[in-house]
């Protein structure tokens, strides 16, 4: 069915899909004229997507500029179409069938159901982070109470820092930076790439895909590039200043950070499940009972052996500990030349993700648990007897989640003091909407870091803190944002 033009009593409404089998593209692109405005809305098909609206001279102009997109989307393979007759294209869910373990229990010190398989996870000095299949974020403290709730609008994928900043990457396509009160996009990731896991490093974003993917964003959320790997189901990408470290099905291929260059494939035991890295290693988890230990030169220095597919993996900062999780709820420590140290059972599913924090081991799992295992000798040499803490259970509060608003907060320029925070300002630059900072002892030539979703041209907004990108090239801003008027 198709229907190109809708005519309403005070203009037109031209619809367009581009639909491709096989997990392509997927997206719409609508274009109003009313009068002499013109309005494009576009985004994934079965989602509101985002719009925009421009105001021209004439109606002949604005007729003119509208008939310009529709010929331009028509030769890049967009269809007319019926809103709402093709639906929203399913996400791909990590699953695990997950079995019960016949090892004894770990000692698990505490432990907070989310409510819903769990795949988010990240631990540094001051908390934990969880994120689950159903968009909840929660924030605890090492000693498990539960500090805060976010809201996402889909399922968490993954949980990711760079630097001080905290990102989760979502099954809708965006990924949002939690660094501030209220979540806001950070990144709006193509139609056509289906979000198997992330990483940021100093603001460029990779991004591995179901289909063997790995694409590459700058921190203006503008692509870079993109390869093929030569396999299938890309469930890892790791990056640092050099490199992007890409596990897939039929090993793990590093590129080079700038130019996307390949600099080598190592084959790993199976198909890619997870990845870590740490120092000049990364560390592949995969789905023939393994955890391969690759250098950042390409070289296979290490296989450590489990019992089952291995789901996730993690490493001691000095890289004499690995960690392991697989798809029988046990989760493994091993020394750093494959010697298995030990085995036990988290008694709560198995980890879908991990990591080792101060002789502590963090899961979230199928159960959608976030559980806290003591991971010192003496605690793994009393499990090992059968001699086990009794868990904490950690009970969330009744707390509405923080979700992602375009709503802010206002206040007025003269209310404002210096230590109040930085002011900068969105400009239109050919059509791309740029922040910059207009506050004193700034350069104002270089661009800011700042969340797609609350852009309005001309607006002013303050901040927290400006803080310069570890490669010098742009600006990030810290912590709360409030709108200047």
């Amino acid at each position: 069915m198709t229907f190109s033009t809708t005519h309403r009593n005070t203009g037109t409404r031209t619809y367009l899909e581009l639909s491709e089998e096989g997990g392509g593209a997927h997206k719409f692109y609508e274009v109003t004229v009313d009068g002499t405005d013109v309005t494009i809305r576009y985004g994934r098909i079965g989602e509101s997507g985002q719009s925009r609206t421009a105001s021209h001279a004439t109606v002949a102009k604005a007729e003119a500029t509208a008939a310009k997109k529709i010929a331009e989307k028509r030769r890049k393979g967009y269809e007319p179409a019926v809103a709402g007759v093709r639906q929203r294209r399913a996400v791909t869910r990590r699953t695990i069938v997950s079995q019960r373990s016949t090892a004894r229990q770990a000692p698990v010190l505490w432990r907070f159901r989310s409510g819903s398989p769990a795949f988010g996870i990240f631990v540094d000095d001051e908390r934990c982070w969880v994120g689950n299949e159903r968009g909840d974020v929660y924030t605890l403290s090492h000693q498990g109470a539960v500090t805060a709730r976010y809201g996402l609008p889909d399922g968490v994928k993954c949980i990711v820092a760079d630097d001080f900043w905290i990102y989760a990457g979502c099954d809708d396509g965006k990924v949002y930076d939690l660094g501030a009160k209220i979540p806001h996009v950070a990144y709006e990731i193509a139609e056509d790439v289906d979000i198997f896991w992330l990483d940021i490093h100093d603001g460029v974003l990779g991004v591995s895909d179901v289909a063997g993917r790995i694409t590459v964003i700058d921190h203006e959320d503008e692509f870079q590039w993109a390869r093929r790997s030569s396999g299938s189901s890309a469930w890892m990408v790791r990056q640092d200043e050099e490199g992007v470290y890409h596990g897939h099905s039929r090993g793990v291929t590093m590129y080079d950070a700038r130019t996307g260059d390949e600099c080598w494939t190592t084959p790993t035991s199976g198909a890619v499940l997870f990845g870590w890295q740490e120092g000049d290693e990364v560390f592949a988890a995969t789905a023939r009972n393994s955890v391969d230990r690759i250098g950042k030169d390409g070289e296979h220095r290490s296989t450590y052996r489990c019992d089952g597919a291995v789901f996730s993996c993690a490493a001691s900062p000095d890289g004499r500990y690995v960690f392991a999780g697989d798809n029988h709820s046990s989760v493994y420590c091993f020394a750093r030349d494959g010697r298995r140290l030990w085995k036990l059972a988290t008694g709560c599913g198995s980890a879908y993700s991990m990591q080792f924090h101060e002789d502590r081991l963090y899961i979230v799992t199928t159960d959608g648990s976030l559980a806290c295992i003591d991971a010192t000798e003496s605690a793994i040499v009393s499990a090992e007897r059968g001699s086990v803490p009794e868990p904490v259970s950690v009970k969330a509060p009744a707390w509405d989640a923080v979700t992602s608003s375009v709503e802010l907060e206002t206040v007025r320029a003269g209310d404002l003091s210096a230590a109040d925070g930085v002011v900068v300002e969105c400009v239109d630059e050919n059509g791309r909407l740029r922040v910059r900072v207009v506050s004193d002892g700034f350069d104002p030539s270089l661009r800011v870091q700042f969340p797609k979703d609350i852009r309005r041209p001309g607006a002013r907004y303050v901040v927290g803190e400006v803080l310069t990108s570890s490669g010098g090239g742009f600006y990030r801003v810290r912590g709360d944002i409030r709108r200047l008027r």
